[in-house]
């Protein structure tokens, strides 16, 4: 089949270079770059790892309420104005 492809310029670069460094056409370079890409397009998603973290204990809440943000600010900074 044969078609007009519009590439990036770094796109254009990487295929030319490796045409360079393989001594093959275009043609062949560009067929089996997307050959390797729709073959990977077209595999299942690899699993990654669960990622957790660890719990940690930093004791009782030191203010009665955390809903009353000047309450929480004021005991933070060590202030008794209420």
């Amino acid at each position: 089949m044969r078609t007009t492809l519009t590439l990036e310029d770094d796109v254009a670069g990487q295929l030319t270079r490796l045409q360079r460094q393989q001594r093959r056409p275009m043609k062949d370079i560009i067929n089996e770059a997307l050959r390797r890409g729709l073959r990977e397009l077209a595999a299942p998603a690899k699993a990654r790892p669960r990622f957790t973290t660890q719990p940690l204990e930093v004791g009782e809440c030191l203010v009665g309420s955390i809903d009353n943000v000047a309450d929480v600010l004021a005991a933070a900074e060590d202030e008794h104005f209420r």
